[in-house]
């Protein structure tokens, strides 16, 4: 019983230690977690940004006098047929020449 008496103070600055350590640990893992959320927040932010930039240029386009949509869409719709179509000389090749 005498041990346990003269073990306690050792086991009790041991333990002072650990939760002190521990402590640590712990504001260093919720710093990293805000940092990343900053981070995280930051990015979206940004992305935020960049997609309302686009729409008021969408907006400026479709309320501008002058523009047509259907007009617009059509000339595309042009474009996408010609690039379909073939180009040139149509090649036969299923007749070959005979020597």
């Amino acid at each position: 019983m005498e041990w346990l008496v003269g073990f306690a103070p050792f086991a009790m600055v041991l333990g002072i230690i650990w939760l002190v350590q521990r402590g640590k640990l712990e504001e260093k893992k919720l710093a990293a977690t805000a940092e990343a959320t900053g981070e995280k927040a930051a990015q979206y932010a940004s992305r935020v940004q960049e997609l309302e930039d686009r729409v008021k240029v969408l907006e400026r386009i479709v309320t501008d006098r002058g523009y047509d949509i259907a007009t617009q869409i059509e000339a595309l719709r042009d474009t996408v047929k010609v690039e379909s179509r073939d180009a040139g000389i149509p090649l036969n090749l299923n007749d070959k020449e005979k020597a």
